[in-house]
């Protein structure tokens, strides 16, 4: 497993939404490049970035953004939202991007899923998958698309894509923890690992995904990043099986003894 923290961009700033709710934004970096590096500096290897507003509007609104963040760091770099053509998918890839994310053209335009996965093979390519009650999203998760998430994924897998990220929508942005037995699931469908998306508060919920760490190839994290409650540091090293609790933390889960209740 590795770490991704993730850079939502939104009118040109790096935001988290609550849910994919596009009127609950909180604003962490009016810069997303300068993000990036406080990233890169802090240990991430990876970073998943979303363009909200080509996700809504289907054109790549904030490539310029993603160029400066692709200049400014050595970071490996997943980017979607509005990725609808190849046009725009050679772009990002020609910009540096190591990765594009393909989303709601998977669901709405077959044809093209093909031809991405054609054109540029499954090294290239994530198919973001994200869900509200097991049916897939569209539009910038502003959409339902009728068709079950796990189909899609197997759809996916019979073209030839390797990399997904699965998204559960109502735990996005609400650090409630992880579902072990949703991931496990889109795991078997798609026949892969799959990118856990949704939910992730502390590095104990990356942990507790060890039980089923053979359908996980990585781990994207953003608001418990944002307001402290995981650093990148620890969010990395829980994803390669070396984080340790802090010495305050063993001290306050060691039992108990009788010197301790005479004190």
């Amino acid at each position: 497993m590795y770490l991704l923290p993730a850079i939502d961009i939104l009118d040109g700033r790096a935001v988290r939404l609550a849910r994919g709710d596009y009127d609950a934004v909180t604003v962490y970096n009016d810069d997303p490049a300068c993000q990036a590096q406080l990233f890169e500096e802090d240990g991430a290897a990876w970073i998943h970035v979303v363009d909200l507003d080509g996700a809504k509007s289907g054109n790549p609104d904030n490539i310029e953004v993603v160029r400066r963040i692709l200049a400014r760091t050595k970071l490996k770099v997943e980017v979607g939202g509005g990725v609808r053509s190849l046009e725009v998918a050679d772009r990002l890839l020609d910009a540096g991007a190591n990765r594009v994310i393909l989303g709601t053209a998977l669901v709405r335009d077959p044809d093209f899923a093909q031809a991405a996965i054609e054109k540029f093979g499954p090294d290239a390519l994530v198919a973001g998958i994200d869900a509200k009650g097991w049916e897939a999203a569209v539009a910038g998760w502003t959409e339902g698309s009728g068709v079950p998430a796990a189909d899609l994924a197997q759809r996916m897998a019979r073209l030839g894509y390797e990399h997904i990220v699965y998204t559960d929508i109502a735990r996005d942005g609400m650090q409630t923890g992880v579902e072990n037995g949703a991931y496990a699931k889109m795991a078997a469908a798609f026949g892969n690992p799959v990118i856990v998306s949704g939910g992730i508060s502390s590095a104990a919920d990356i942990l507790a995904l060890a039980p089923i760490a053979d359908a996980v190839e990585g781990v994207i994290a953003g608001r418990a990043i944002y307001e402290g409650t995981l650093s990148v540091a620890d969010g990395v090293a829980a994803c390669e099986g070396t984080y340790q609790l802090s010495d305050q933390l063993e001290e306050e889960s060691r039992p108990l003894t009788i010197e301790d209740l005479e004190r």
